[in-house]
């Protein structure tokens, strides 16, 4: 059994395609291949957006209550809070079709974030940071 160049050396199968792919010689493509990695790409990109939320969220979470650390901490969770929604916008702007499906990562990762936050500190039951408040990047609590 021989293995694929896909296998043997992945970096030069991405070269060998897009070269394929440039001179037109559609018959040269490992199309199997080529559909999974792109298939894996859509899912990263989801995958890292939910991942930049679940952060964001987390550090808002800290700044708006968690105030025993906030004259220690607070500087430091705004930087990255600029950060990760500088990130979000970047990701957004490169991929627009995923702006509607925010609302809906919003609601997994939300839970994620207050039970993540929750181990470091007891956090209110009635503590929520909404999508909107999260991604303005004019708001910080309080």
């Amino acid at each position: 059994m021989t293995s694929s160049l896909y296998d043997r050396d992945y970096n030069y199968w991405i070269q060998e395609t897009i070269q394929q792919l440039q001179n037109r010689n559609f018959d040269c493509i490992d199309w199997e291949n080529l559909i999974e990695e792109l298939e894996s790409m859509g899912k990263n990109d989801k995958r890292a957006l939910m991942s930049l939320l679940t952060r964001l969220l987390e550090h808002l979470l800290k700044l708006s209550y968690w105030e025993s650390e906030k004259p220690r901490l607070g500087n430091h969770w705004a930087s990255e809070i600029v950060n990760f929604r500088a990130q979000i916008c970047d990701r957004l702007e490169d991929s627009p079709s995923l702006n509607p499906q925010l609302p809906t990562f919003y609601e997994k990762v939300h839970p994620i974030a207050i039970k993540s936050v929750s181990k470091l500190f007891s956090l209110p039951p009635d503590a929520q940071i909404s999508l909107s408040q999260a991604l303005d990047d004019d708001w910080f609590p309080n």
